[in-house]
């Protein structure tokens, strides 16, 4: 069993694994000139020849614990039907939400859509065998899927409360989105994913008396799936306020930390396994910043099982030899 496994699974504390959210990306190079020559991304993500690649480059530069497949949590909606693109400094932008189109969508034709999702999963699982390191699938949480599907781009603070105060769009929206997250998760384990996460990137715009129906009850539908595919699962809610109640009403096996939260309160309040909370900004500094902060997790979980990773992704203008030194501090400390 690799040690992120080790860490969830058998809730050692003895042992430092690490891996970044968005290590293979932006901030490397040889990332850099993949991209340059493949503009559209959502065709990048289906490049079964590129996908396994770029989800390698960062394990062949530093001693990383796990290799994250090269994906992006919009393939589901892709698959679902709906157009979606990437417009540089602005984001993804999603076609029109047809559910005449959805509804003729079954899981075969969805599995059909992200095949080469699923035979990347499958080469990259082939050549990490016997080197000990967890290979990581991942989908977007109902909510945040929900989000990008109705609001068809990146809300920032700018929600269309219209369009999610609709009961009866978001209900029948959110039930095809828990269908077809359900089968992305379960065709990424068969291909090979040893490790489940969940992102929830706008878990933190939810009021709290929407948080059952929209946050915690969908995801934990998905935590219980995942479950009984015999494969760990690790929640991010990012900027989610009560990490301690979505913990005890989820049930994940482990769970992401934002890097805007008490550390060492939140350290005393839950049981499970925790990773990240570093902030990524901290990478953009220097080395006697990144060993203080970097230190300072560490010494706060050194007796509770606990994943080193950043409260967010790694960003772009970071420097690839300040990574090698915070990966080189986890693994010496």
């Amino acid at each position: 069993m690799d040690p992120i496994r080790k860490v969830i699974v058998k809730k050692k504390t003895d042992i430092n694994p690490i891996w970044l959210m968005r290590q293979a990306g932006r901030y490397l190079p040889e990332f850099r000139r993949i991209r340059k020559k493949n503009p559209n991304f959502i065709n990048l993500c289906l490049n079964e020849k590129l996908v396994p690649k770029i989800t390698l480059q960062p394990l062949k530069r530093f001693d990383l614990d796990a290799a994250i497949i090269f994906s992006d949590i919009l393939m589901t909606p892709y698959a679902l039907g709906q157009n979606v693109t990437f417009k540089k400094n602005y984001g993804p932008i999603l076609g029109d939400l047809n559910f005449s189109h959805i509804n003729k969508v079954d899981k075969k034709t969805f599995k059909k859509k992200l095949k080469p999702v699923y035979k990347s999963m499958k080469s990259l699982s082939v050549k990490l065998k016997g080197k000990n390191k967890c290979l990581i699938g991942f989908a977007g949480a109902p909510w945040t899927t929900l989000v990008y599907m109705i609001n068809r781009k990146s809300p920032k603070k700018n929600i269309s409360t219209n369009l999610i105060n609709d009961d009866l769009l978001v209900k029948k929206t959110l039930k095809k989105i828990l269908y077809f997250t359900k089968q992305h998760i379960k065709n990424q384990v068969e291909s090979g994913a040893t490790l489940i996460q969940i992102f929830d990137s706008w878990a933190g715009l939810v009021k709290n008396k929407n948080l059952p129906r929209l946050i915690y009850n969908p995801t934990q539908e998905l935590v219980r799936y995942t479950k009984s595919l015999k494969v760990p699962i690790i929640c991010f809610p990012r900027n989610i306020e009560n990490y301690k109640e979505y913990t005890r009403v989820v049930k994940p096996d482990a769970v992401n930390i934002d890097y805007n939260i008490d550390i060492k309160k939140l350290s005393k309040q839950i049981d499970i396994p925790i990773q990240g909370g570093l902030d990524p900004r901290i990478l953009l500094t220097d080395k006697n910043r990144v060993k203080k902060e970097t230190k300072k997790i560490l010494d706060m979980f050194k007796d509770h099982p606990y994943i080193f990773n950043l409260g967010h992704g790694v960003l772009p203008k970071t420097k690839p030899s300040m990574v090698e030194y915070l990966v080189k501090l986890v693994k010496d400390y």
